[in-house]
């Protein structure tokens, strides 16, 4: 109790003395009036003379060494959270970790509708549940650009794309031949591929035949047009697949194995000293696809290039003890980090030795240039773009500091200690992320631990504990941690991003597909969506409904239709303020979906029983709120 006690003080303290928590104002010059330290700056390298007011206020912020943001002030940065068995994405504000959006994805939320209206529900397949764990943004030239973001199901096997713009989800993608889709990354060169791994071996084609025989198990790797998001194709290996990541060239991609052993329960799946770390050359692989040197799975279309057993043109192996777990690619693109979660060590591959290994000049082991010892239990590693790493390590619950140029040094040198700190995180962590760590412009500002256990952290609220997001501050020569959060299960993942990048609207833009969609229909029908009111029977038992809301009514306060009919509810928002939304919700139907300015949403239901029920907007919108309502009158 007593170490706990002087923790939570030490945090306190830190809380209150910026100045004394963050060191990196040495070696900084003058913008705008502000000293910045240069550390702060490795983000902002390409206009850090001339900044916009945007990117100066990001700055100055920084500069300030604010960790507490007061009321009225903006976050230095927008995380994005991966909610795990939720199914969705968070968006949450850093350094206040505030959050400030839940993005539903897979899941179906009660209060926008996603999952249930006409849109997502047809995107999803009429799926109601998922298992988001890996959330990644598109590139340009090796750094985020701002307009997407890719989450995975690992449920059910499929991608979705998140738009910046509008921070809601236009595409969802089901992988073929694959189950368990768990770790993605898309290329970094440009907004070209996502990569995506199937953690679980099955039978292929998995149709009944192999069932009772896992060696002729096997498991996709499986590319994606992120522009598109149709699956181009799939290389498919013996072994199961974890984590993934992409090179800064779009040369290669990564796929951590922890079960080359082919086992079906855990004893077979920890029987070997060592697995693989699968390196796919690109450029190799779409030779293949174009000139036809590919399978057909099952009724599956998506050309499957067959790499299972020994390493070939497509697919190298490189050994690395035991049960890897995270790959993760430094910021200069120099060096993959594989941690092996069964193994107390990382380690460091060098990716310009590759192409060697590949022509056979050297084996695969021979690309592993480092092996430092970082605690029971690495998973995943992130950098500060100072030439550190970062890697949680879960069973001794800490974060692990070490130096990548002492770790190779140390690899023929064992007087050379690579390892420069550890802090205590609470309790088993898991993933891992530094703002802009996965890109060519590591700031070293902050690091996201997202914990699996809370403990006596928080209150007690029973027997499902929160889970514990934790920010260390790594801008000076020590971590520093300098805050809890209690989040609901379970972020899995997380990617931290200068504010300056990301551009939401602030009111709906009627594009995308959603909006074909919908312009598709009112042509159909003859009708303007932002004026059409009025009831049009598509046949015998089938309405469309059609409204529009301007805060405090509707345009239609009255609509008949007859017990049994479907009816197809089109509403669209007029409103173009920004935070102006509306809704509507339908007593006793199971109705109710939002509708934010300048939106067109739809549901589909089926009218009850005889009599009159109320709809009404239930976002609250104006002073009389309350008004905004209307009759459905179901008639015999």
């Amino acid at each position: 109790m007593a170490k706990e006690h002087d923790e939570r003080d030490t945090i306190e303290q830190q809380s209150e003395s910026g100045a004394d928590r963050r060191e990196f104002m040495r070696g900084g010059l003058v913008i705008g009036g502000s000293l910045v330290g240069s550390a702060a700056l490795g983000c902002f390298a390409q206009d850090d003379q001339n900044p916009s007011p945007e990117r100066a206020a990001v700055l100055e912020h920084v500069a300030q060494n604010k960790v507490d943001v007061a009321p009225g002030e903006l976050d230095d940065y927008y995380g994005f959270w991966s909610g795990g068995q939720s199914g969705e994405v968070r968006i949450v504000g850093v350094p206040s970790m505030r959050e400030l959006k839940r993005i539903p994805v897979f899941n179906r939320d009660a209060a926008t509708g996603w999952g249930a209206d006409d849109f997502s529900k047809a995107l999803l397949g009429g799926r109601q549940s998922g298992d988001t764990h890996h959330v990644h943004l598109s590139y340009t030239d090796g750094t985020y650009d701002g307009r997407y973001v890719y989450v995975n199901d690992k449920a059910s096997a499929r991608l979705a794309r998140i738009r910046c713009d509008t921070m809601e989800v236009d595409r969802v993608t089901d992988i073929p031949n694959s189950q368990g889709t768990h770790g993605i990354f898309p290329q970094r060169h440009k907004t070209g591929l996502v990569l995506c791994n199937a953690e679980f071996r099955t039978p292929q084609a998995n149709d009944g035949r192999d069932m009772d025989d896992p060696s002729k198990y096997g498991a996709m790797h499986t590319a994606i047009d992120g522009e598109t998001m149709e699956v181009k194709w799939q290389v498919l290996v013996e072994g199961n697949m974890d984590l993934c990541a992409t090179d800064y060239e779009g040369k290669y991609s990564f796929a951590t194995c922890y079960n080359s052993e082919g086992g079906v329960n855990l004893e077979g799946m920890m029987a070997a000293e060592r697995d693989h770390l699968y390196v796919f050359n690109l450029a190799a692989i779409e030779a293949a696809v174009s000139e036809g040197k590919t399978i057909r799975v099952g009724d599956s279309p998506v050309p499957v290039v067959d790499a299972r057993g020994a390493d070939g043109p497509y697919v190298l192996r490189v050994p690395i003890p035991k049960s890897p777990h995270g790959v993760n690619i430094d910021p200069t693109g120099a060096y993959a980090v594989c941690a092996g979660k069964l193994s107390p060590t990382v380690s460091v591959v060098q990716i310009d030795k590759l192409d060697a290994a590949f022509a056979g000049q050297i084996k695969p082991r021979d690309a592993v240039v480092a092996e430092p010892e970082v605690g029971l239990g690495p998973l995943h590693t992130a950098f500060d773009g100072r030439g550190n790493a970062y890697t949680s390590i879960f069973i001794d619950s800490v974060v692990t500091k070490w130096n990548i140029a002492k770790a190779i040094e140390a690899y023929g040198d064992e007087t050379v200690d690579p390892i420069l700190q550890k802090i205590d995180v609470h309790y088993q962590i898991g993933h891992i992320n530094a703002s802009m760590s996965e890109t060519k412009d590591a700031d070293g500002q902050w690091l996201i631990a997202l914990c699996k256990f809370s403990k006596d952290r928080f209150l007690n609220v029973g027997p499902l504990h929160p889970e514990n997001d934790q920010l260390i501050d790594i801008s000076g020569d020590e971590m520093k941690l300098v805050h809890d959060g209690p989040t609901f299960p379970e972020p899995h993942d997380a990617v931290v991003v200068p504010r300056d990048l990301i551009h939401p609207s602030k009111i709906m833009l009627r594009n995308g597909p959603r909006f074909e969609l919908y312009d598709k229909m009112a042509e159909e029908d003859g009708v303007d969506l932002m004026s059409a009111s009025q009831v049009i029977r598509k046949g015998p038992g089938k309405v469309r409904v059609y409204i529009v809301g301007a805060a405090p009514v509707f345009s239609l306060t009255e609509f008949r239709v007859k017990s049994g009919d479907e009816v197809q509810l089109v509403v669209t928002n007029l409103d173009a303020v920004e935070d102006l939304s509306h809704g509507m919700c339908v007593s006793k139907h199971d109705v109710n979906f939002l509708v934010n300015p300048q939106d067109t949403k739809s549901m589909t239901f089926t009218a009850g029983a005889p009599g009159v029920y109320w709809y009404y907007c239930p976002w609250f919108c104006h002073a009389l709120h309350l008004e905004m309502r209307g009759r459905m009158i179901v008639e015999a």
